[in-house]
């Protein structure tokens, strides 16, 4: 009896250390669950933006022509130095209001005489992106049918053609009103035929854009039904050393009663200021473009 309670006691205590072996086994393989430590939420990376490139403004000069005592030609009842302020002012406020990232300078903004080699002078120092001269057209006081001609008409720097050197004498002879006009224009003188030589040969770097820029203007006038007088290359000295595509538009005939009614009224000046800022955009967008 004795023998069978040391069996039995035996049996419990292999059983148990089997139990706690076997139960030590398992706690080991399998893996523990570890309380990790709670993650500091960190705040996102800043994304750091370029700012952006900072746009040259296109610069545009407006030149209004004649002046002081350069003021002969007039109409009926104004003056083309006083027509030609108007017109630029307004211009160069319609420009820098409606044309984004543009920078107007004026050759002048009252009636003072400025040489022609201190207008281009003003654009070449700025180093202006277009140069643009407003005038009136005239026909001679002793021509038949003065008072019938019409039209617009815009030119660009070039050697010109015999049946256009009117045009070229008449905005060159304001030359002879300035002081050393001779050491200004390397001699030139608008009554000396073979001037128009020399001045030719002052090469436009620019006349392909000039020529298009013009073409444009052109093209606007004619939308609102203005008479049509084109394009022409001539020897005019205020555009012949221009840096930059340079144009000279003669906005209407202040010898023509109805054109000078049209270029002296507040619609008229709208209407002429709307197509050269039209031709402009135009321009801009076309080089762009290409």
């Amino acid at each position: 009896m004795s023998e069978n309670i040391k069996n039995k006691t035996a049996f419990r205590t292999a059983f148990t250390v089997l139990f706690l072996l076997s139960s030590s086994y398992i706690y080991a393989q399998t893996p523990q669950q570890v309380q990790s430590a709670p993650q500091i939420q960190t705040a996102p990376a800043v994304q750091q933006v370029k700012p952006a490139p900072v746009l040259k403004p296109m610069i545009i000069v407006i030149d209004a022509g004649h002046g002081g005592k350069d003021g002969s030609t007039k109409g009926l009842f104004s003056k083309e130095k006083d027509v030609a302020l108007d017109v630029a002012m307004l211009l160069g406020q319609t420009i820098e209001k409606e044309i984004e990232n543009t920078k107007v300078i004026y050759t002048r903004t009252e009636d003072v005489f400025i040489p022609l080699y201190e207008r281009i002078d003003i654009a070449n120092k700025a180093h202006a992106d277009l140069f643009i001269s407003i005038h009136c057209n005239s026909m001679p006081g002793n021509m038949r049918g003065r008072t019938e001609t019409t039209g617009v008409e815009t030119f660009v720097s070039g050697s010109g053609r015999l049946g256009e050197q009117d045009v070229a004498v008449r905005e060159n002879a304001v030359i002879l009103l300035e002081k050393d006009y001779k050491e200004n224009y390397d001699g030139y003188n608008p009554n000396d035929p073979e001037s128009f030589i020399i001045l030719s040969l002052m090469k436009n770097a620019y006349r392909r854009q000039s020529i298009k820029l013009a073409t444009l203007i052109q093209q606007q006038y004619i939308k609102v039904g203005r008479v049509n007088r084109g394009v022409k290359e001539q020897s005019l000295a205020v555009l012949a050393r221009a840096g930059m595509p340079a144009v000279l538009t003669e906005i209407g005939f202040i010898s023509n009663p109805e054109e000078e009614e049209y270029i002296n009224s507040l619609s008229g000046r709208q209407e002429i200021v709307q197509n050269i800022k039209n031709a402009i955009q135009e321009y801009t967008k076309q080089l762009i473009a290409n």
